[in-house]
């Protein structure tokens, strides 16, 4: 089909794009490798096989926008079909091969081919009509872009887009020219063949000319597109699977150990992040689902995870030469998150979850503020409190340590002391549920509950510290290690099986941050043991919840470990209607508490809190609870109910709450005594 000259001409253009590709492709490896650490490879050979299938079936990109998917889908098929497709358009043109009117293994390549450059041509129209008509690229106005993000983001989309559209659209068209030149249709092509009546009548010397063009045309893109390829979005079709296949192993609640160089702890500059945050730019498609789930940018707060991988992506296109040669880059509060976006974070992971490549912009923040806590930068006046009380007390509320079980003594029963007889279950029953006197009525009820159930359980009493799961995302480093080692001296002067918790943050610290200092005993959470109680007939629901009721999952119970049975085992053996938010399970929606949020003030338009009781209301007028599992929680939206006007409408109680009254709570003593005082 070529001439000569042609031939030589193309494996010469061939081998320029790929020089050019190599020598893009090793500037950006390099500076990948400026970060900390290094990759484990052995991590590969384990997890190719099952990574790659995940990526082939498209789940990670399922978890969010269906719609949207599916046109992805059909343009992701037909990329990793087109190595095929091109490298045997490249033989046709040298050879003169053909797959024309084959049957067999030709005619199933035709079909296969066919049928996903259509999935192409209309994803990728959907796609483009979607970014630049339905829904354009947004941030709010607080969110810190680099000058060449806002028109980077639509030209690279538009390039990639426009590349996709006339590379596949070329070899589409090119192969309806060969079917009008052959005279007759090819079954294995219906839809070519469909195009290929455009055609009827062209002179035999236009269709060859026209089949040259298109053959030229498809394949020199290819050849024009690959320099710019290590610089488009489109190379995260590379990353996205190291990025994948290469995660470290660790639970999701499990934070990495902060990077440690000369004394200083946390990142403050790009090479200062681990190497796989790097790869992180690399590996994001852009798609915003970070942004989408974000409570701090859904707030109107300065946080984008979107735009913080966005614009390290951008700072390296525009000085990858000198950053992969050993510049040192501008501080990361310049080049790619604000201050106020690095305080905004509540560590909710809902934009590590969504996130279809694996990316953790989370830790991004978090490292950021370990370095600005090293360097003794001011902190929000009531965070500086809390901590300060942290220190001294071992709680953020600043109580002597002797009042953290002073709620126990207005029991009629008294709850063992685990340092001085064995029990099989250790209660850590946390900061909130100890001192808040909001708080301290659910604690009492958890009590009676696990004392009328026979369960055999004791308190640390004044050992018991902060677990320090919140001080730790805060980045105070130091303190978080503090704390662990308090709670550690604690757990070994104690005699029990298991550890119950009453928070869902510090069940996250006990559970997966306290592993690394060698601690592995079973945890669990208060709602596990309360479920497994109720099925064993060791309470008993007297007074069926005839009453409409959702649930709101805790992040650092539903989402970091995937806690979301056993508080629907106990609504369902109360005989509550479960209503359903639309972000529930894995996909909640924060609070707004985390990450030391609670201990700071906030400035956006609203709390998360509020957002969600709004969620909630939307259930139904008949909704009576607001159901929480978690003292924080309880905080948040007791508030939130008020500051909505809701809170004649809708009651945010504990779960414990229900269970107790279900199981016959009012025969208790105790129970006398809160009803009067609320």
């Amino acid at each position: 089909m070529l001439s000569t000259p042609e031939r030589i001409a193309f494996l010469l253009l061939a081998l320029v794009s790929l020089l050019l590709t190599a020598h893009g492709v090793s500037r950006l490896v390099r500076a990948i490798g400026r970060g900390q650490g290094r990759p484990r490879w052995s991590l590969f050979v384990r997890r190719v096989v099952p990574v790659s299938l995940d990526i082939l079936l498209q789940r990670p990109i399922f978890r969010a926008r269906p719609w949207v998917s599916l046109l992805h889908a059909g343009i992701f098929f037909a990329f990793v079909f087109y190595g095929l497709v091109n490298i045997l358009d490249i033989l046709e043109g040298f050879t003169g091969f053909t797959t024309l009117h084959r049957g067999g293994i030709a005619g199933a390549y035709n079909l296969v081919a066919d049928l996903l450059s259509v999935a192409a041509l209309v994803g990728m129209i959907g796609l483009l009509f979607r970014r630049f008509g339905l829904r354009p690229f947004r941030f709010n106005e607080r969110v810190l872009l680099l000058p060449s993000v806002r028109f980077g983001i639509a030209r690279d989309s538009a390039i990639v887009g426009g590349f996709i559209l006339l590379h596949v659209g070329s070899r589409w068209v090119g192969q309806a020219v060969r079917i009008a030149e052959s005279g007759h249709s090819d079954w294995s092509q219906p839809t070519a063949s469909l195009v290929a009546r455009l055609f009827t009548g062209w002179e035999v010397e236009t269709l060859a000319l026209a089949s040259h063009v298109t053959w030229w045309l498809a394949l020199g893109l290819i050849l024009a597109f690959l320099p710019y390829f290590p610089y488009s979005k489109h190379i995260h079709l590379f990353m996205a699977p190291l990025n994948l296949i290469l995660r470290e192993e660790r639970p999701l609640g499990q934070l990495e150990p902060p990077v440690a160089r000369d004394g200083q702890l946390g990142s403050e500059r790009l090479e200062q992040l681990r190497w796989f945050q790097i790869l992180d730019a690399y590996a994001c498609i852009m798609c915003n689902r970070c942004q989408d789930v974000c409570p701090a940018h859904g707030t109107g707060r300065a946080l984008s995870p979107a735009a913080l991988e966005i614009n390290k992506r951008y700072y390296l296109n525009r000085n990858l030469r000198a950053f992969a040669g050993g510049t040192s880059s501008p501080p990361l509060l310049e080049i790619a998150t604000s201050k106020e976006a690095v305080w905004a974070c509540t560590t909710c992971a809902a934009c590590v979850r969504i996130c279809p490549v694996g990316n953790r912009p989370m830790l991004d923040l978090i490292d950021i503020r370990r370095a600005l806590v090293n360097q003794g930068d001011p902190l929000d006046p009531n965070l500086q409190a809390a901590l300060e009380s942290l220190g001294r007390y071992g709680n953020s509320f600043g109580k002597p340590a002797r009042q953290r079980a002073r709620w126990a003594k207005e029991l009629p029963f008294t709850i063992k002391d685990a340092r001085k007889e064995p029990v099989e279950y250790l209660w850590f029953v946390g900061d909130f549920a100890s001192f808040d006197p909001r708080m301290q009525e659910n604690t009492k009820t958890v009590a009676w509950l696990f004392h009328t159930a026979g369960l055999d359980f004791g308190l640390l009493y004044e050992d018991e510290r902060n677990a320090g799961n919140d001080v730790r995302r805060v980045g105070e480093e130091g303190l978080f290690e503090l704390l662990v080692e308090q709670n550690l001296r604690a757990f070994e002067k104690a005699q029990f099986r298991a550890i119950v918790t009453t928070d869902p943050h510090s069940y996250n610290a006990l559970k997966n941050e306290y592993a690394a200092f060698g601690f592995s005993v079973p945890v669990y959470h208060y709602t596990e043991v309360l479920a497994q109680l109720l099925e064993d007939g060791r309470l008993t629901v007297r007074q069926p919840l005839a009453a409409a009721v959702t649930y709101h999952d805790p992040c650092y119970l539903g989402r970091y470990n995937r806690i979301t049975a056993a508080p629907r085992r106990i609504l369902r053996a109360l005989g509550a209607e479960l209503r359903e938010m639309p972000r529930h399970g894995e996909n909640t929606y924060c609070c707004g508490a985390g990450g030391g949020q609670i201990w700071m003030a906030s400035d956006g338009e609203e709390r998360p809190s509020e957002q969600r009781i709004r969620e909630a209301v939307q259930l139904g007028e008949d909704l009576r609870y607001f159901v929480v599992a978690c003292p924080k929680d309880m905080a948040m939206y007791s508030d939130a109910v008020k500051t909505t006007g809701y809170e004649g409408r809708l009651v945010v109680t504990d779960i414990a709450r229900l269970v107790a009254s279900a199981v016959g709570f009012e025969e208790a003593p105790v129970f006398a005594a809160t009803e009067e005082r609320s």
